[in-house]
């Protein structure tokens, strides 16, 4: 049987506020190719089909489009919920769509519950674990502790019993949306560790013969039978490095795994730059970067006129800019935090002057100034306690 693996593909996201719903479209083409030209079996979406509970009506429309083509190809789909979606909005007439072919597998209830498929060597039972917050499904599971391990693990016990009791050499595959020990996040995941210990061990998928994960964005293979696909596009510039595929899995006669990685389109590539602005706006180097997503570390000591204004100039696509000034030598305090503790507030005003206006310092008379408005506030303190 030949499966498409696919996760986060965060319908409705923007990237710094620059939206990606043509970008997100092209690569819903892009999937819909490679399953009619690669023969695809099977699609599993491995969670975080949107970015948020209540999604905007463009991205629910670019997935229902997504949805009918998978239909009218006759190619089933067997979907989970992730920790970004609304289980029960993702699950609404998940019944009439299993009929098309399109299986929503939403509710923890049903995770022992699987899609029956098959091919020329038999029957493959595809489960459907949704994202399981521990909190909320506890009680579902029995489990003493509510943490992520818990309830997963808990949750594969009932697949492992399910295909215990199904025909011989009935192969198993597992969809489960959550954070592998071992595995290498992204600035652009939500963090799971509200509710618990946020990763769990591979070793609670023993017993299938393939998991298709979703959560994090990087490509990631943990073993031959358990692996992430990743995100279709990046959503971070911590992610400026991946290379987003999906995965085309393989499951022989005896569910032995062979994997190809997939390449996803890239609407735009994206490119960290660091470094003082007057290099960053005359080194030759950094050519290429004018067509690319752009953020710019600066690292003058002092804030620039305009930096954004001056940057964009030059890489019209910069949608980030962060200020990491650099060091004096002869200070060994790494924070700026560190460098207010024991100043007086008087202290910490006249350095914020000298720290926005580049090259200068507070004036005596501005000093005077504040002094001024440091009191005055005081007085007015003063006469509130009072009158209470």
């Amino acid at each position: 049987m030949r499966i498409l693996h696919t996760s986060d593909w965060h319908l409705g996201r923007s990237f710094h506020r620059v939206g990606l719903l043509d970008a997100q479209r092209a690569f819903l083409d892009h999937l819909v190719s490679t399953v009619r030209e690669r023969e695809v079996d099977a699609v599993l979406v491995a969670g975080d089909v949107f970015d948020r509970a209540v999604p905007p009506l463009a991205a629910v429309e670019v997935y229902d489009d997504v949805l009918h083509r998978l239909a009218e190809l006759g190619v089933p789909a067997v979907m989970i919920s992730g920790n970004h979606d609304s289980a029960r909005r993702l699950g609404v007439g998940a019944g009439l769509m299993g009929r098309a072919g399109i299986h929503l597998r939403t509710d923890p209830a049903g995770c022992a519950e699987p899609v029956l498929l098959a091919d020329a060597h038999g029957p493959v039972a595809c489960y459907g674990l949704p994202y399981l917050e521990p909190a909320l499904v506890r009680a579902e599971f029995g489990v003493e502790r509510a943490g992520h391990p818990e309830v997963l693990g808990a949750a594969m016990d009932r697949v492992r019993a399910d295909l215990a009791g199904r025909p011989d050499g009935t192969r198993a595959v597992v969809l489960a949306h959550a954070f592998v020990t071992g595995a290498a996040p992204s600035d652009s995941e939500r963090d799971l560790t509200v509710g618990g210990v946020d990763s769990v061990p591979a070793a609670v998928f023993d017993g299938v013969h393939y998991a298709a994960l979703g959560h994090l964005h990087g490509s990631q293979t943990i073993s031959e039978r358990v692996r992430y696909s990743g995100s279709p596009l990046a959503y971070s510039f911590s992610e400026a490095a991946h290379r987003k595929s999906m995965w085309l899995v393989d499951l022989d006669a005896d569910g032995d795994v062979t994997a190809e990685r997939i390449a996803c389109p890239v609407p735009r590539p994206l490119t960290r730059l660091r470094g003082r602005i007057e290099d960053l706006l005359t080194d030759e180097a950094h050519e290429e970067a004018a067509g690319h997503w752009v953020e710019a570390v600066l690292t003058d000591p002092a804030r620039p006129h305009e930096p954004m204004a001056r940057l964009t100039a030059r890489f019209p696509h910069l949608v980030s800019l962060v200020f990491a000034p650099d060091r004096e030598p002869d200070d060994p305090l790494p924070s700026y935090a560190q460098r207010l503790r024991g100043r007086s507030d008087q202290q910490i005003a006249e350095d914020f002057v000298g720290h926005v206006r580049p090259g200068t310092t507070a004036s005596d008379a501005e000093r005077a100034l504040i002094g001024d408005a440091f009191d005055a506030v005081r007085a007015e303190a003063a006469r509130g306690e009072g009158a209470r």
